[in-house]
């Protein structure tokens, strides 16, 4: 009796794998992407995969023993004066990206951990070593193809260091954003942002964009030093649109656009180049930045064949899941079954996932005793 029992104990439990794939499939929203609608021309793209990065509730402490945990890595190299094109080198340290968290995951606003503005703190010091400037940068560890990507930060207000948000594959495939705070001119609110494509071009004006169609300096209609903004690219087939806060700021095409897929970066540093950074900063430097979140497509054939399987209908409703433009504490990644087939990074990962575990066996062993009579 209690092997007859026990086989059909198992035989159901078998029987329950497809059928709690199909509730997955059937219920899951976003199961055919994220989408936009570009400003320019008024056309959707939908991306396929997500990257979200919530920074007051992630302690990149941890990443410095579990690389990669949170899908970011701080980097650790230095860079000579004759490389970095400065009169000082860069001297990159994950002691520079400091974490300043809220240890509540509902809460987005009030004291963090540490004293200062709470999310990831990329600093920038003002003495010298070695001839070096220390800087910080973090890289995101998976590779993003076409996308659109934000990121919420505020610019330090210390003049003489470069804040940068970029996507980039080398140094002739390369999007970026950067903000030269000795730009800023507080006397007659000016505040620009240089929107730069790094290509064959550039390469060939000696890595000099400015004499190049793929450069842009905008001034922003806010002060980027007082506040947190969303800035954002758009990396498309055929062209990349530069936004903040959801309104577009320059819109280049051609031959600049990359056409491989690469990492997004954040980093701040400082060389002494009084063309561009300026600097060093008189005193500590820091930048912050409170979140990023990217919607991309995937170059990896096994993720592309997982959006096959999961997209059945693209026209269903809510199979494709719309953005929301800068909304700073809103997250695919934080509502149920709108993140299907995604990686999703939270402080407490692990432990979430372990208490999953009773809930879903106790459901399995009803619906197995009902199924068998018991």
């Amino acid at each position: 009796m209690h092997r007859r029992l026990l086989y059909h104990i198992m035989v159901s439990l078998r029987s329950l794998a497809p059928l709690s794939a199909l509730f997955n499939f059937v219920l899951a929203d976003c199961e055919c992407g994220y989408s936009i609608t570009t400003t320019s021309d008024n056309k959707q793209y939908i991306f396929t995969e997500l990257f979200e990065s919530d920074f007051i509730h992630l302690d990149m402490a941890d990443e410095i023993d579990d690389y990669g945990k949170y899908g970011w890595a701080s980097q650790d190299y230095q860079m000579s004066s004759e490389a970095a094109r400065g009169l000082y080198g860069e001297s990159f340290t994950p002691q520079n990206v400091i974490s300043n968290i809220i240890a509540d995951s509902q809460v987005f606003e009030g004291p963090g951990s540490k004293i200062g503005d709470t999310g990831l703190n990329l600093v920038v010091k003002s003495q010298i070593k070695d001839g070096m400037v220390a800087s910080a940068e973090v890289q995101a560890t998976n590779l993003q193809y076409h996308g659109t990507f934000r990121a919420g930060i505020k610019i330090t207000g210390v003049p003489g260091t470069c804040s940068a948000f970029f996507w980039y594959m080398n140094d002739t495939q390369e999007i970026d954003m950067e903000f030269l705070s000795s730009q800023f001119n507080r006397g007659n609110s000016t505040f620009p942002v240089n929107l730069v494509l790094q290509s064959r071009e550039s390469n060939d004006a000696g890595f000099d964009a400015s004499k190049t169609k793929d450069f842009k300096k905008i001034s922003l209609p806010f002060d980027p030093t007082t506040d947190f903004h969303e800035y954002r690219i758009d990396f498309l087939p055929d062209k990349v649109i530069f936004y903040a806060d959801a309104k577009m700021l320059a819109e280049m095409n051609g031959t600049g656009v990359p056409s491989s897929p690469g990492h997004l970066h954040l980093s701040h540093w400082s060389n002494g180049n009084m063309g561009w950074s300026q600097g060093p900063p008189e005193t500590d430097a820091i930048t912050t930045v409170r979140y990023v979140k990217a919607y991309f497509n995937s170059s990896l054939e096994s993720r592309q064949h997982d959006y096959q399987m999961r997209c059945k209908d693209p026209s269903a409703p809510s199979a494709v899941c719309t953005i929301p433009d800068n909304n700073a504490t809103f997250f695919f990644g934080n509502v149920d079954n709108m993140s299907p087939n995604q990686t999703t990074y939270h402080e407490n990962a692990s432990l979430q996932a372990k208490q999953r575990w009773p809930c879903l066996f106790s459901a399995a062993f009803l619906s197995t005793a009902w199924m068998v009579g018991l």
